[in-house]
């Protein structure tokens, strides 16, 4: 794994997520259980903790991030087509493989999509199962569950409990 630079930590309502960033953007933001290492922000890295901030309020559906992403031709590919999936939807394992251009490749797609490191902010938490299952997210299914109801796609089951 690469070492970055800058790193900075935000607390988020599912838990606290770090940030790393090289010179050129966002490297990855992920979920961890606790600080480590020395913080450094850059200004990339603030201004992704201040995007997560409106985003986790509601007042963000978009991020405006420049990305540096690290990885193969064919996880950038997957990762750059879950940028294209909006706020408040999903999709499905079989339809980004469809999009990408081989519904054959659904495999490789879901491991790809599993190896994102830029959790929220490449939206890897929107593809879901073809049965509309909650299926394979990094950062845990409740994870995964909490961003699909902040964004509306679920109604939190609680409410008719």
């Amino acid at each position: 794994m690469e070492t970055f630079p800058y790193k900075s930590y935000f607390e988020s309502p599912v838990g606290l997520i770090e940030i790393t960033a090289s010179n050129s953007g966002i490297t990855s933001v992920d979920f961890v259980k606790k600080r480590s290492g020395k913080v450094r922000n850059n200004e990339h890295a603030t201004v992704c903790t201040s995007q997560l901030y409106e985003y986790f309020n509601k007042e963000r559906k978009i991020f405006s991030l420049s990305l540096d992403l690290y990885g193969t031709d064919f996880q950038k590919r997957v990762w750059n087509e879950l940028l294209n999936i909006p706020y408040g939807k999903t999709l499905s394992y079989l339809q980004l493989a469809i999009k990408l251009g081989d519904k054959k490749s659904i495999r490789a797609v879901g491991t790809a999509n599993g190896k994102n490191p830029i959790a929220i902010i490449i939206p890897c938490h929107r593809v879901i199962g073809s049965k509309g299952d909650l299926v394979g997210y990094g950062g845990g299914l409740d994870k995964k569950k909490f961003l699909l109801e902040h964004e509306g796609v679920l109604i939190q089951q609680e409410l008719f409990a």
